[in-house]
């Protein structure tokens, strides 16, 4: 009977031991984690702030087309609908990709990080 006891006791302190190297594997690799997820953090708030200095960016471009198409709008001339189609044509591109940008803006703020 004392020989199963010692026996069971040396089998539950390799067991001990095995889950102790797990544990500080576990750790290890739990800390590691979380440093990577800090800095995924931050690399996602600096591209939220890029992004949305490049949605302001878009949008002036976008006021910009405007101003040229009411200038253009008084301008007689096929030349002058031409350009205007050229221009609306930039502008819907402009804005397609400025929605594009607040959309990805506002999934990175439902992140719960302010861009």
């Amino acid at each position: 009977m004392f020989d199963r006891a010692e026996k069971k006791v040396s089998e539950l302190g390799q067991s001990v031991a095995v889950a102790k190297k797990e544990d500080a594997k576990l750790l290890e690799r739990a800390s590691f984690a979380e440093q990577d997820m800090q800095n995924g953090f931050q690399r996602l708030i600096k591209s939220g702030s890029e992004i949305r200095k490049l949605a302001n960016s878009v949008y002036k471009i976008e006021r910009q087309a405007e101003d040229l198409m009411a200038g253009l709008r008084q301008v007689p001339g096929r030349e002058a609908i031409k350009l205007r189609s050229e221009v609306a044509s930039m502008a819907d591109t402009a804005k397609q990709q400025r929605i594009t940008l607040q959309k990805r803006i506002f999934k990175i703020s439902e992140l719960g990080l302010s861009v």
